[in-house]
């Protein structure tokens, strides 16, 4: 069979299939009768050979080699070609998400344009020092929405992290739910950073995620949801919060966050039965006991009183100490103004 007829019936060029034949590696073995060079069936076997290695992304040199040596093994080079492959993947992924995000910022011109793509380079640059300044820069004029949420989320770094919370808080609603989308991601990192950064935001919108993050998987995502959610007044984080005091975890800024609870919301009573309850449950545990009196001195003394008069005699003497302490304060003041409630 001659070139032409090759090329058409294979769909190689035969520009292509000369270049096999100057660099070797498909050379036609026949000859017709007015000696024009033909190729034999063998010879179009090894051509589909080399194209089927060829969208493997094997060079044409590595090609001649599989085929000419009978003891060239695969397995290290196919490993290479995964690996590269997958470069070369990520690498195009990175590239749609730039172009989507210059697209989402909806560019007036080529100056929008080459803002947003300075942007994006100050905020991924290698010197966490020069993506903080990026965010800090950059967050009077603006940063697209589904930018600074993909930021973030991925960021490591606590005081870049911190200054991207702070533009988010800044940002617009878009950004915000982007970010709470977050709090269902698959990577724990992930749903971590959503949580704390969400738990920044001022207002209610965001709160049914950190409700939902209060069965978090992770300690770290309940932990720092119960914070925010007893911030914001709700009592489904008691439970956990009181957990963070009996493990020592935070314990300070749970018990903080325990009586803020109390005493802005009308739910007081929750939050003294359950630390009560946990008192009990830990009687032979001076330590753990200890931070619970140490959690009931936030609380409104006009529902926490009680218990510590009876802690005030408690056989440890730490806790009998915080508890005394705390009544004579309490005493002090109603004597002084019997209508201010006020520890």
């Amino acid at each position: 069979m001659l070139i032409g007829e090759v090329a058409r019936r294979s769909g190689v060029s035969t520009r292509m299939l000369r270049h096999y034949d100057a660099l070797g590696l498909v050379r036609p073995t026949g000859r017709t009768t007015g000696g024009y060079r033909e190729y034999s069936t063998e010879d179009i076997r090894r051509i589909f050979h080399v194209e089927s290695l060829r969208s493997l992304g094997l060079s044409l040199r590595q090609i001649g080699r599989a085929l000419a040596d009978p003891g060239f093994t695969p397995s290290a080079l196919l490993g290479d070609l995964i690996r590269w492959a997958e470069d070369r993947l990520e690498r195009e992924r990175e590239l749609l998400d730039r172009l989507r995000t210059v697209d989402a910022s909806a560019p007036s011109g080529w100056q929008d344009v080459l803002r947003i793509v300075e942007l994006m380079h100050g905020l991924t640059a290698p010197s966490a020092a020069s993506r903080q300044r990026s965010v800090l820069t950059s967050a009077e004029e603006g940063v697209p929405a589904g930018l600074l949420a993909g930021q973030v989320l991925a960021e490591s770094d606590p005081h870049v992290a911190g200054a991207l919370r702070w533009a988010l808080a800044r940002a617009g609603d878009e950004a915000v739910a982007i970010v709470a989308a977050g709090v269902y991601a698959e990577d724990v990192e992930v749903r971590r950073r959503a949580v704390l950064a969400v738990a920044g935001v001022p207002g209610d919108g965001v709160t049914p995620p950190l409700v939902d993050a209060l069965d978090d998987a992770d300690p770290a995502v309940r932990r720092y949801a119960a914070v925010a959610v007893g911030a914001r007044g709700g009592t489904a984080a008691v439970p956990i919060l009181v957990a963070m005091v009996v493990e020592g975890t935070n314990d300070v800024e749970a018990a903080e966050t325990l009586g803020t609870l109390a005493w802005e919301s009308h739910d007081a009573d929750v939050v003294m039965t359950a630390l009560v309850d946990a008192l009990d449950a830990h009687v032979t545990d001076p330590e753990v006991r200890r931070r619970l009196t140490q959690a009931l001195v936030e609380m409104p003394g006009t529902v926490a009183r009680d218990v510590l008069r009876r802690l005030a005699d408690d056989d440890d003497r730490a806790v009998a100490l915080i508890a005394s302490t705390q009544v004579a304060r309490l005493d002090d003041r109603s004597h002084r103004d019997p209508g201010d409630a006020v520890p």
